[in-house]
């Protein structure tokens, strides 16, 4: 392999968090979302119903996750330099179209909430979904040899993007003194340009190695898909039982991932009035995106299944701890810590599923495939919305959302249990 590849496949690494990093601000919803509802108790100029302000988030989720099935295909034809581009732009301008929901709505919550639902929501989530499987297919592809790994890298941008843009939505917040005044739209706006310029930016550094390139002295194991010769087409992967076990235990845990970070902030200050809200989603990013590094490296020397399994056992403890410590009176730091241990667990499911899809069913293919098993994501935002919204409405607690979700986490864990016996 010459030098000039050796530096390709670095600045791919350095492409890939550029983009993700701005990807990733979708988990910083619930700083839009505490605005929305007003805050906790509910002040200023919106007090839009906890359900309505779930759902541009829930509908951003499903969007990424369905337009990435036809990214992954366009992107295995064309490369990802320029289905990443299109990402970019898509993102930029469903924030920017975001910018006019005060004058498109004015204090009409139904209304308000179907335009963010199609800005920044569809149009929106569609350039995530553009944009995010580029980076993962191109560098499982460079680094075959560290899949667990080199996929936890690229996606622990996606993880950081919700630390360090969370920060800078609430300053904008701030800065247009949102929710006092009906003002949402002008943080959109200044966002969707940074994202435009950034996304597009990393997504010139992109790029797949040569057909049939792998590194020096590295053979696949026969036990993977590629060392048994054995790579799947979307079409064949759906047809086995090994696809869909993977692809509810994706489901079960993102949707409980998904449910905290969507409401984290609203919940926490329902725990302590006294939370800093901003350090906790901060703190809960930091530990996603490290995870995602941690989990996928783990993977590599215990195995997918393994890992797995120790890392939903996790997801379903802290998420019982923080159904627990919404019944009693605890400090802020506690809740940090519960919040941060769920983060950190979701931050896996982005470096063993991709890992798992490629292990599976082949690297070839791996953009279309990981594509097709994303979509469990997508259903995760719209069950984590669901689960959320209309249960804190309805008993004014989200101690029954957090047990529920803790559930689907052991569950999981049975489902992985089963896909290991049939590999043994």
């Amino acid at each position: 392999m010459s030098d000039e590849k050796i530096g390709n496949r670095n600045l791919v690494i350095l492409g890939a968090l550029i983009v993700q990093l701005c990807l990733g601000s979708i988990y910083a919803w619930s700083f839009f979302q505490t605005a929305l509802i007003g805050g906790t108790p509910p002040v200023g100029a919106y007090q839009w119903p906890s359900f309505f302000s779930q759902l541009p988030f829930a509908a951003g989720l499903a969007s990424f996750a369905l337009f990435m099935i036809f990214a992954g295909r366009w992107q295995d034809r064309v490369g990802p330099r320029k289905v990443a581009t299109v990402g970019g732009v898509l993102l930029g301008a469903g924030y920017i179209l975001a910018f006019f929901v005060d004058q498109v709505a004015g204090s009409n919550a139904v209304l308000g909430t179907v335009y963010l639902i199609i800005t920044y929501g569809i149009i929106g989530g569609a350039g995530i979904g553009f944009a995010y499987v580029c980076p993962i297919a191109a560098l499982v592809k460079w680094f075959p040899d560290k899949k667990g790994t080199i996929t936890g890298i690229a996606v622990a941008g996606f993880g950081a993007g919700a630390l360090v843009f969370g920060y800078v939505e609430q300053y904008l917040l701030n800065l247009f003194d949102v929710p006092t005044t009906a003002n949402i739209g002008m943080p959109m706006l200044v966002l969707g340009v940074v994202y435009l310029a950034l996304v597009m930016l990393g997504s010139q550094l992109l790029t797949n190695p040569p057909e049939g390139w792998l590194p020096t002295g590295y053979t696949p194991p026969a036990t993977t898909a590629d060392g048994a010769g054995t790579g799947m087409i979307p079409g064949q992967m759906i047809r086995t039982s090994t696809f869909w076990l993977l692809w509810l235990m994706f489901v079960f845990a993102a949707t409980a991932g998904l449910m905290t970070l969507g409401n984290v902030k609203s919940a926490s200050l329902a725990i302590d009035a006294a939370t800093d809200a901003v350090v906790i989603v901060g703190v809960m990013s930091l530990l996603n995106a490290a995870g995602r590094i941690v989990w996928g490296a783990t993977s590599d020397r215990l195995g997918r299944e393994n890992t797995m399994i120790l890392m939903f056992l996790f997801l379903a403890i802290g998420m019982f701890t923080f159904a627990w410590m919404s019944t009693i009176s605890i400090s802020w730091f506690a809740v940090m810590a519960i919040a941060s241990l769920i983060g950190f667990c979701f931050g896996g499911n982005f470096a063993l599923f991709p890992s798992a899809t490629a292990d599976f069913f082949g690297s070839k293919n791996v953009g279309k495939n990981y594509g097709v098993m994303f979509t469990a994501y997508g259903i995760a935002g719209i069950t984590g919305a669901f689960v959320a919204g209309p249960i804190v409405d309805f008993f004014g607690s989200y101690f029954w959302a957090f047990v529920i979700t803790g559930i689907l986490a052991i569950v999981a864990i049975l489902f992985t249990l089963i896909l290991k016996s049939k590999r043994s």
